[in-house]
C-alpha cells in the first residue's frame, strides 16, 4: 500500500496478519523477551546470536541475525508503546558497516483475541519504496512462519 508523506513523496506501508492457536497473552509473551525471541527471530535457516532489550516504553533493543552463511545483519531500535498483552510499538532501522543505523520505521504489533486464537497483525512504515518494502515483508513473513512454529512446540 502506498501512501503520501507530506510534500508528496509516496511512502510503503507493510502488513500482515496471522492467526495464533492459543490466547493473545502467549502470544504477546513471544515477543517480550531474548529467551523467546531467540527460538523465532529471523527469516528460515537464520539464527539470532545476539538478543539485547529493555523491555519498556523507551527501552531500547539491539539484535543481530545470522544467515545460513554466516552473515550478521544487525538492527535496533525503541520500544514508543507497550499495552500488555495488546500491542507492541517499536522503531526499526537496520545497522550499516559503522554500527550507525540507516533509515528507520515503525512496527506495530497488535494482538486480538478471536474465538479462543489470537490474529496478530504486523504492520510496518514507511518504506521508501517497493522493493524495501517487499524485502522486508518476505523477511517478516519468515518470521512469523517460525513464530507459528515455536509456539506449537512450546505453549
Amino acid at each position: 500500500m502506498a501512501r503520501n508523506e507530506p510534500g508528496g513523496t509516496p511512502s510503503y506501508m507493510l502488513e500482515i496478519s496471522r492467526f495464533f492457536d492459543g490466547p493473545r497473552a502467549v502470544i504477546f509473551r513471544a515477543w517480550t523477551s531474548p529467551e523467546h525471541l531467540a527460538r523465532w527471530w529471523g527469516p528460515k535457516d537464520f539464527s539470532a546470536p545476539s538478543l539485547s532489550m529493555d523491555f519498556r516504553p523507551g527501552g531500547k533493543y539491539r539484535h543481530a541475525i545470522r544467515s545460513a552463511d554466516g552473515t550478521e545483519y544487525w538492527m535496533r531500535g525503541v520500544y514508543r508503546e507497550i499495552v500488555e498483552p495488546e500491542r507492541i510499538v517499536f522503531t526499526f532501522a537496520w545497522e550499516d558497516d559503522g554500527s550507525q543505523p540507516t533509515a528507520e520505521t515503525v512496527v506495530t504489533v497488535t494482538f486480538e483475541e478471536r474465538d479462543g486464537k489470537t490474529l496478530l497483525t504486523f504492520r510496518q512504515e514507511p518504506f521508501g519504496s517497493v522493493q524495501q518494502r517487499d524485502s522486508h515483508s518476505e523477511g517478516w513473513g519468515e518470521c512469523l512462519d517460525r513464530l507459528l512454529a515455536h509456539l506449537g512446540r512450546d505453549q
